[in-house]
């Protein structure tokens, strides 16, 4: 059983958690995860861990409410127990100094890109950071990830904070003005992560991407987490979750990920109707 030590609500549906889990915090590198279980009947869930403290003994760790089992999570309190929690897991981020990196950013992804900005500038490299959400009040960790970058930019689908536009563009207008890149992490929703690879492959910038959603067992036993990466079969929890984006069947990707929308609607509107006694 490990400990709830903090929570806090970021934004709406965006909760932040410090969890007390020693073992992992003194291995875990960017990039990894852990799987989560609130219960013995609980469903198992891929988390990336956005920063620990080995000292302390602890990890935090970053999600979004779009299902019964994160809203499920969501109901803890600092002082709660989780069932079970595995980790850290999955292949390190390649961390070099490559020179000029660009971390993008977008929604919850904004806690994922974090660590592996973190791990970079720790490295030597120049990080520019681009994070973006729909409103302003969806922004996370914006002063975090300004703490860790040579440069930030700040980006709302609505224009009610900093540039008014995707983080695509905001990247693409680095790029048109002549920014040297030598490296892009970009990570959030997968339409995001889609279109900024379409916006780096005619300039050969190699363009790392996270597919840690798809996951179930992470172990590599179920297969549910196949992906096609440069037409080979490869397995999210223990091949990745990060691949090189130019490679990724984004097709097939966004078709596996809808595969139980339904079911997972159902389970999840079936706990919202338990909560309010409906």
């Amino acid at each position: 059983m490990n400990k709830i030590i903090e929570k806090t609500d970021l934004s709406e549906n965006v909760v932040k958690m410090v969890i007390d889990a020693p073992a992992i915090a003194g291995k875990r590198k960017a990039g990894q995860f852990i799987v989560l279980k609130i219960d013995e009947k609980g469903e198992r869930i891929p988390l990336t861990i956005v920063d620990s403290d080995a000292e302390r003994g602890a990890i935090t760790i970053i999600f979004q409410i779009v299902g019964k089992t994160t809203a499920k999570l969501a109901t803890l309190n600092s002082g709660d127990g989780i069932n079970d929690l595995q980790g850290p897991l999955g292949q390190p981020t390649e961390i070099e100094n490559f020179g000029t990196v660009v971390c993008v950013g977008g929604g919850v992804g904004v806690g994922v890109v974090y660590p592996i900005a973190v791990a970079l500038r720790e490295a030597g490299n120049r990080v520019i950071s681009i994070i973006g959400s729909r409103t302003k009040e969806l922004l996370i960790l914006e002063q975090e990830t300004k703490d860790v970058s040579d440069r930030l930019i700040v980006t709302t689908d609505d224009g009610s904070y900093g540039f008014h536009g995707f983080v695509s563009q905001a990247l693409e207008n680095l790029i048109q003005e002549g920014e040297k890149i030598d490296r892009v992490f970009a990570i959030g929703p997968v339409p995001m992560m889609r279109v900024v690879c379409n916006v780096t492959k005619p300039h050969g910038i190699k363009t790392i991407v996270s597919l840690n959603s798809i996951m179930v067992d992470a172990t590599g036993m179920c297969g549910a987490c196949r992906v096609s990466v440069g037409g080979e079969t490869k397995f999210t929890c223990v091949d990745g979750p990060e691949f090189d984006g130019h490679d990724v069947d984004f097709d097939l990707l966004a078709s596996r990920l809808r595969m139980y929308v339904d079911q997972e609607k159902e389970a999840f509107e079936k706990f919202r109707c338990e909560c309010h006694g409906t």
